[in-house]
């Protein structure tokens, strides 16, 4: 047989042989960061004694919220706050109620670590990876070496930030898109930038003007939360919470750091006039004194804006 003929035969069996590799390990490409921390997401190996993962109480089907006022943690413990909704978090100045974390990734680091919800020691979590084959073999694809707490973080860190979304009635309606929303979800919008003063704190591409505010919560007895207090140790910061974003707002029910509004209407009518809800809120927020006085049907418009403001991906289908 002639040599290049031969050449071209192997050329063939070795070509053949790579596709045939491709399909047994179902993706011929290394891993990226996100998709590793994706994987470390879902992973209740992360957990003291294996019984959650950060999606256990980040649901994916609730705009990685929780549907509980509170989620529990291992040994069924209840955290100390709501957990709150964390798609389009690139970018953002502090995480947390509290905002005690300067950075997503060291935001990613506390669930796990904290005793009341995941109960891991970090060097414990490096430890149980380092020692399965499978995450060994992929730390090493990604991060040329065995897992660390650096690198754990850095890639959910990275995963976290695939959680960006931009593919709502909304968007497509600022897009030029007339019919995206509906005639009540259109007057809504108006009352949001107008007369309702939505936009003063809610503000931005993601609704969220990264500041903490007090909004009337905290009274010292019922409601006891001091906020941003426990991380600052300010004592004007006392009853103030991290403003969140209101991207997929409508599925990540319940409300604020206490979960304690339970529809998206109830936030609006506290809202409508807080001194009806909480008539002992310490140090709330003065463009909150007045009642904004919003009729029955304006305050239905506000929500369908809200609501508006779902990604497609969440979005309720028959």
């Amino acid at each position: 047989m002639p040599p290049k003929k031969m050449i071209f035969i192997l050329l063939g069996v070795l070509c053949l042989y790579a596709i045939l590799a491709g399909f047994r390990t179902g993706n011929s490409d290394p891993p990226t960061k996100a998709q590793l921390g994706e994987k470390l997401f879902f992973e209740p190996l992360l957990s003291k004694d294996l019984s959650i993962s950060c999606a256990s109480c980040h649901q994916p089907s609730h705009g990685f919220a929780d549907t509980a006022a509170f989620s529990l943690g291992i040994h069924h413990t209840p955290t100390k706050r709501n957990t709150p909704g964390i798609t389009n978090l690139s970018g953002r100045p502090s995480y947390f109620w509290d905002g005690r974390a300067p950075t997503l990734e060291a935001q990613a680091l506390q669930p796990i670590i904290n005793p009341d919800e995941m109960g891991l020691p970090i060097e414990e979590a490096v430890q149980r990876l380092n020692a399965n084959d499978s995450y060994r073999h992929l730390f090493e694809q990604v991060f040329n070496g065995p897992a660390t707490a650096t690198n754990i973080t850095q890639a959910l860190a990275a995963y976290e930030k695939t959680l960006e979304t931009a593919d709502s009635p909304y968007d497509r309606y600022i897009a030029g898109d007339e019919n995206a929303l509906t005639a009540t979800a259109k007057r809504g919008r108006l009352l949001f930038i107008g007369k309702a003063n939505c936009n003063n704190c809610h503000s931005g591409e993601d609704f969220t003007a990264d500041r903490f505010k007090n909004i009337g919560l905290y009274n010292g007895t019922t409601l006891p939360d001091p906020g941003r207090y426990e991380a600052t140790k300010d004592s004007t910061h006392k009853g103030f919470f991290k403003v969140p974003g209101l991207r997929n707002v409508a599925v990540t029910a319940p409300y604020m750091h206490n979960g304690m509004f339970k529809t998206l209407r109830e936030v609006i009518v506290y809202y409508n006039n807080p001194n009806i809800v909480v008539p002992d809120g310490i140090g709330r927020d003065l463009s909150l004194n007045k009642p904004l006085n919003l009729s029955e049907q304006e305050i239905q418009d506000l929500e369908a804006f809200l609501v508006a403001l779902t990604d497609d991906r969440f979005a309720q289908r028959p």
